[in-house]
């Protein structure tokens, strides 16, 4: 179902036959680049990169310099604004080892008056920001950019973290006219080279080579004119589609010492239950004894005090926003200050279950945004995010503390990654950690018309289940963004608008409404679309290109429009269309258009349901069928007459 990949191993990549290219050989910007106004690969591109060297290099002390150069043309740089700003990570263990970024040089390249102008980011324009205990982003936007400019920069970061490099990746939402990846490592590290995406390589180089006056294992791959990487809808992390190339330490010799470092997810296991901000952490029961309220302990079932303490959790703890695998300053300070990061809370979370004789682990996993595990490559430096979970007659249930809306099997959206691995005391396994349950979004309206051709009524969006999470966190990150968006949706007025969670934890926002907008007058007939506003004459599966990705939702949905409309006394209504259902074989994904209508009342209320979470790429076609029928048939229309 899922995209297939190409894995090289360091032995396999070995085995390429030597190449003539000259790698690390950074050309001179030509004058032909500086003054070319489009792109020869894709015309319409806003930009392109020109070049870029990626090169990691370790030497016999055992530090990691990674060294960038980065060319890019600026065609429109009203569309290109990815490519002005740039956030450089530097990462502090807080154990006394930290990386340092050096020769940071950025420079904007114009022809003016038949010359090549140049602007550099002086000192002051480059900024360092901590942004938690354990990163500092270096941030910088070039000056004096035009359409037409050629925009650089170059640094090194050193680094004596070893174990693996961050995915590099090939592809980009712009053309690219070269780009190579360099990796040098000592021969007495063994590296796996892990390849992942369907672009191949225009140039190879790899084997023993004498570098630097030493030995060294070479892995050298460069590309030229790779088209954009077009983003696709209903992807949750394009990201995991594009080409890319990580490299991990997989063994070491030294001194005629063979040490092997290649790992299963069950060698991660035991690192984990022996790591002092995690396993360690576990163990300190004595810390959780009598927490749980009597009340809680007492309750019949394991499903009944699991959801009590999913629950406990929730009110009496507050997640930090920082996602990690490990505690950051342990389950004690939590229990104290009540605030903790996303292992803090789940960890003990872990721990209560435990300590309510619940059969409870904890699962490790990497959120969306950091992208999908590499389950053929097992690494810690994959992770950061622990649920809670546990198991009864045979089934394994997800808890998330780190959310106050979260319920048994109902985890944070970011934590919704295909599958995470439960980390047992003496096993690691694999487990689905996609929602199981129907999520339902309900837009409803109930309106009059007048006999002038207005309507009047009010509007609800309601969402249920996971849908009502994501609403509710949306509204809370900022309300004046949450309620932009409808003004930008609906461009009629409208008033009383309100936000909020329900009773039940649905999300709901409502307005009133007064529209002259919706009505067709014809002679003495008013013609409308009985959807209103709902209507909408294009679909978000329009694409032409050949899909790449699944298709890939946050949960299986039910999508209503219910729309209610009152004529006045002395109306009627013609032409009213037929109810009409349709489905694929498989009934993954249904439609159904049903009318009723009662006097002068008319009600329709059409239903998409789509089944699953994620489809392969193959369902896109029955996607794009079913929608184009969606929109002909919610493009009828209604008319309403006087009564003779």
């Amino acid at each position: 179902m899922m995209q297939k990949f190409i894995l090289f191993t360091a032995c396999f990549v070995a085995s390429i036959v030597y190449s003539q290219h000259k790698f690390l050989n950074d050309p001179k910007l030509s004058e032909e680049d500086l003054k070319s106004t489009q792109s020869k690969i894709e015309v319409d591109a806003p930009a392109e990169i020109l070049y870029r060297s990626v090169h990691f290099m370790i030497d016999y002390n055992g530090y990691l310099t990674q060294e960038i150069v980065s060319r890019v043309k600026i065609y429109n740089k009203d569309n290109a604004g990815d490519y002005l700003d740039h956030e450089i990570s530097v990462y502090d263990n807080g154990r006394g080892d930290r990386e340092t970024l050096s020769n940071l040089k950025a420079v904007t390249y114009n022809w003016e008056d038949g010359k090549k102008v140049t602007t550099k980011i002086e000192r002051d324009e480059k900024f360092k920001s901590k942004e938690d205990k354990n990163y500092t982003i270096t941030k910088f936007a070039y000056a004096n950019v035009k359409n037409g400019s050629v925009v650089e920069y170059s640094y090194s970061l050193y680094s004596p973290f070893l174990s693996s490099t961050p995915r590099i990746l090939i592809e980009e939402e712009v053309p690219v006219k070269y780009v190579e990846y360099v990796f040098d490592n000592p021969k007495p590290l063994g590296y796996s080279i892990n390849y992942k995406g369907s672009v191949t390589p225009t140039h190879r180089d790899s084997g023993e080579r004498q570098l630097y006056g030493n030995e060294y294992n070479t892995y050298r791959f460069a590309y030229e004119n790779i088209p954009a990487f077009k983003d696709e809808k209903f992807v949750l992390n394009n990201n995991n589609y594009k080409t890319g190339i990580k490299a991990e330490l997989n063994s070491t010799s030294i001194n005629n010492v063979f040490k092997s470092y290649s790992l299963s997810w069950k060698d991660i296991q035991k690192r984990l239950y022996e790591h002092d901000n995690f396993g360690l952490q576990l163990k300190k029961e004595n810390l959780i004894k009598n927490i749980l309220p009597a009340e809680i302990l007492a309750l019949p079932t394991s499903m009944a005090k699991a959801n009590a303490i999913l629950k406990f959790v929730q009110k009496n703890y507050t997640w930090n926003k920082e996602d990690d695998t490990f505690t950051d300053k342990g389950i004690k300070n939590l229990l104290t200050t009540k605030i903790g990061n996303t292992a803090e809370i789940n960890l003990l979370l872990t721990m209560l279950l435990k300590s309510a004789a619940i059969n409870a682990d904890p699962v490790v996993l990497s959120t969306v945004k950091r992208g999908m595990l590499l389950a053929y490559n097992p690494s810690i430096s994959q992770l950061n995010f622990v649920l809670a979970s546990f198991e009864e007659n045979g089934k394994i249930y997800l808890l998330d503390g780190t959310s106050k809306l979260t319920e048994i099997n109902m985890i944070s959206p970011r934590a919704l990654n295909q599958y995470g691995i439960v980390m047992t005391k003496n096993d690691a396994k694999q487990i689905n950690v996609l929602f199981p349950e129907l999520s339902k979004t309900v837009l409803s309206i109930d309106a009059k018309l007048k006999p002038d051709g207005t309507f009047e009524g009010r509007f609800a969006d309601r969402d249920t289940k996971l849908y009502a999470m994501i609403a509710n966190e949306n509204y809370t990150d900022n309300e004046k963004v949450f309620a932009k968006n409808y003004q930008d949706e609906y461009r009629f007025p409208f008033t009383n608008m309100k936000h909020g969670l329900q009773p039940n934890n649905d999300f709901e926002t409502s307005f009133d409404f007064t529209s002259d907008t919706f009505v067709d007058n014809i002679g003495s007939k008013l013609v409308f679309n009985p959807l209103l506003f709902l209507y909408s004459q294009n679909h978000g599966y329009n694409q032409k290109e050949e899909r790449r990705a699944p298709l890939e939702f946050y949960s299986a949905y039910d999508r209503v429009k219910k729309v209610t409309i009152a004529l006045p006394d002395n109306y009627v209504f013609e032409n009213v269309p037929a109810s009409k259902k349709f489905r694929t074989e498989d009934n993954s994904i249904q439609y159904s258009y049903v009318v009723t209508q009662n006097g002068n009342e008319l009600t329709v209320e059409a239903t998409i349901t789509i089944d699953d979470t994620v489809f392969p790429k193959e369902y896109y076609p029955a996607f794009k069928q079913i929608y184009d029928n969606v929109t002909k048939m919610e493009a009828q229309v209604v008319t309403a007459v006087k009564k003779k």
